[in-house]
C-alpha cells in the first residue's frame, strides 16, 4: 500500500493565550478525530505535520470548517505538501541571512506581479516574491518593523528555522 501524501498546515492568527486560542494538544486531537493520521504539532504557533489521502485543497478546507466550529469565525489555514515546504526553503533568496529574521508569509495563491511595488512603511527590509510566498528579510527583527504588505493581507509568515523543521517533519512522516 502506498503510503499517504504528508502535508504542512500553518494555522493563520492562532495563539496559545489570547484571541484565537487553541492549544496545541487541541489542534493535535482536532487533527486526529477529522481522520489525518501520524498528526504532529510544532512549536505553540498553528503548525501541524500530517498524513491524509485528501487533496491539499480538501486538506485546507476540513480544517478551516473545524477551527470555524471551534472559534466560530472564519480561520485561515495554508497547506504545503513536503516537498513544496522544502521546495519553499530552498527558494529562499536569502539564505545567507539570519534565519530568525527571514520570513516567507505563505499565501494561497501566486502573489500578485506588483505585490513589491503596493507595500508601504519600507525601511531596510528586503523582498522577493515565490510561487506562492512572499519572502523577506528583516535586518532589525520583525518586531522592529512598520512594513506593510498588502498582497500578504491573508497569509501567514514563518521563519525559516520553523520552515526547515516543518520540512524535515514532513518528509520524515
Amino acid at each position: 500500500m502506498a503510503t499517504m501524501p504528508a502535508y504542512v498546515a500553518l494555522l493563520r492568527a492562532v495563539n496559545v493565550v489570547g484571541t484565537g486560542t487553541l492549544p496545541m494538544t487541541a489542534l493535535k486531537s482536532m487533527c486526529e478525530d477529522l481522520g489525518f493520521a501520524k498528526v504532529k504539532t510544532y512549536i505553540a504557533s498553528g503548525n501541524v505535520v500530517l498524513q491524509s489521502r485528501l487533496s491539499e485543497a480538501k486538506v485546507k478546507s476540513t480544517l478551516e470548517a473545524a477551527l470555524l466550529a471551534y472559534f466560530g469565525k472564519p480561520s485561515g489555514v495554508m497547506v504545503r505538501t513536503a516537498p513544496e515546504m522544502a521546495a519553499v526553503l530552498a527558494a529562499n533568496p536569502f539564505a545567507e541571512m539570519h534565519p530568525s529574521y527571514t520570513v516567507a508569509i505563505f499565501l494561497d495563491a501566486a502573489p500578485p506581479a506588483n505585490a513589491l511595488e503596493t507595500i508601504s512603511k519600507h525601511t531596510n527590509e528586503q523582498l522577493s516574491l515565490g510561487l506562492r510566498e512572499i519572502y523577506v528579510h528583516y535586518p532589525n527583527g520583525q518586531g522592529q518593523s512598520k512594513l506593510a504588505i498588502p498582497a500578504a493581507k491573508g497569509g501567514t509568515a514563518r521563519n525559516m528555522n520553523t520552515i526547515a523543521k516543518l520540512a524535515e517533519m514532513a518528509m520524515n512522516l
